[in-house]
């Protein structure tokens, strides 16, 4: 982050975004002289979506190694890499709770089944078949076969999840011609980016608070937003107030940046392969703050006729947050924690260091974004820590749980700021 947009940004309290009142449309970006300070003052601080050109891609090995000379998967390479392993399917024909029935397949018989769905004319007797949320680089962490772009590269959620060696929102999707995903919003309604190693894909997208008129009379959300039910006025009364989708037509190498709280719903419009991180750093952290409050005050409704009668109530509604959203106050505050002290680290400050004077070693990726982005960083956990200090909720907290004294915290980070501006 350059000074110029570091100063832009630094005396905000609250993220300045637009209303979307207005029809929306996503840029289309020669990455070629696109600044990562462009890009954060354009797309990632008002939350808007955009394409970014295949040029981006052009030099990732898996365009390469994974594409045949027509642009096909190669289904050879494929099997060589990675035939062994167990991956993740999902049944586009079936609706399940408002989602696609997953289950866990070798990989090589799915290429088997693709190859015959190909020959078939795209179908087959086993429905409409999708390999996708494949943590494939988790599972095979030798295959260096990309590089995350430098404008997702301020990525907490990843950071997080990689210093605790338990999980990561990296994936893989591949999935014939006619595979799609059901509407939905991102993972605690983090950002997205997905890349398209091969194929053609269709987006449509929604800004935030569409959603609300997408929503049946029981208040569930839609599962197929082209589907005519939806104009059924008594099953869906308020779907003549929401607007056009903003459709998007992802090509071969290119990136779309799917913004926080955006729902969507994807086809792929050719046999595809594509590459899908979710992420969330300093501009979204509010959008993500208010969907765990959310969260939770619905768990709350939700069992509040057994408020009076069941023993530590508000600790039981926290375990069920976390079982249905994955997870709940304590865990975020740890989160907030360690990205705190990876950027106290970059402004000279180690803050998590043992008795032996060995400290946790900052990632390079956010050492890369220099400390200008480390103080806004701090600033915007800092704000966030306050809410959470005030939130009822929060307080009802096992103090003894957590890894640290949240008002300490603060105070650490208040001070480390105050020294950088």
């Amino acid at each position: 982050m350059d000074k110029e947009t570091f100063l832009a940004v630094c005396s905000a309290v609250r993220v300045p975004r637009p209303s979307y009142d207005q029809a929306c449309v996503a840029d289309y970006m020669e990455a070629d002289g696109l600044s990562y300070s462009s890009f954060f003052r354009r797309y990632l601080l008002p939350n808007c979506p955009c394409v970014l050109a295949g040029s981006l891609t052009q030099e990732w090995p898996c365009r390469k190694l994974w594409v045949t000379g027509e642009g096909k998967p190669d289904f050879q390479r494929l099997l060589h890499d990675f035939g062994d392993a167990q991956v993740p399917v999902a049944d586009c024909s079936v609706k399940e709770y408002n989602a696609n029935p997953k289950q866990i397949l070798p990989f090589r018989d799915y290429i088997a089944y693709w190859k015959e769905y190909i020959q078939l004319g795209h179908s087959s007797p086993k429905g409409c078949l999708y390999l996708k949320d494949w943590h494939m680089h988790r599972q095979f962490p030798e295959h260096s076969v990309y590089r995350t772009p430098v404008y997702f590269s301020s990525d907490w959620l990843n950071e997080y999840w990689d210093s605790i060696e338990v999980d990561d929102y990296r994936f893989v999707y591949m999935g014939p011609k006619g595979s799609w995903t059901p509407f939905h919003a991102d993972v605690f309604r983090s950002y997205s980016w997905s890349a398209n190693v091969c194929g053609r894909k269709k987006w449509l997208l929604y800004p935030p608070g569409q959603e609300e008129y997408l929503k049946d009379c029981h208040g569930n959300l839609a599962f197929d937003v082209t589907s005519p039910v939806l104009q059924d006025e008594k099953l869906y009364p308020q779907y003549h107030k929401a607007c056009q989708p903003l459709e998007v037509i992802q090509e071969a190498g290119e990136v779309i940046f799917v913004p926080s709280g955006w729902h969507h719903q994807v086809y792929n419009l050719e046999d595809t392969i594509s590459i899908n991180h979710n992420w969330l750093n300093a501009c979204n952290l509010d959008i993500v703050w208010q969907f765990l409050q959310g969260e939770l005050s619905a768990v709350q409704s939700e069992i509040e006729e057994w408020r009076s009668t069941m023993e530590n109530w508000h600790q039981h509604c926290q375990v069920i947050m976390k079982s249905c959203t994955g997870i709940d106050y304590g865990e975020f505050y740890t989160f907030l924690k360690i990205i705190a002290e990876n950027r106290l680290s970059v402004l000279g400050i180690h803050a998590d260091c043992t008795s032996s004077g060995s400290c946790r070693r900052t990632p390079d990726t956010v050492a890369a974004l220099g400390p200008h982005h480390a103080t806004f960083d701090l600033q915007r956990v800092a704000h966030i820590l306050e809410c959470l200090l005030s939130d009822q909720d929060f307080q009802r907290l096992d103090t003894d749980s957590l890894p640290s004294e949240p008002a300490s915290l603060l105070g650490q980070i208040t001070e480390a700021v105050a020294l950088a501006l």
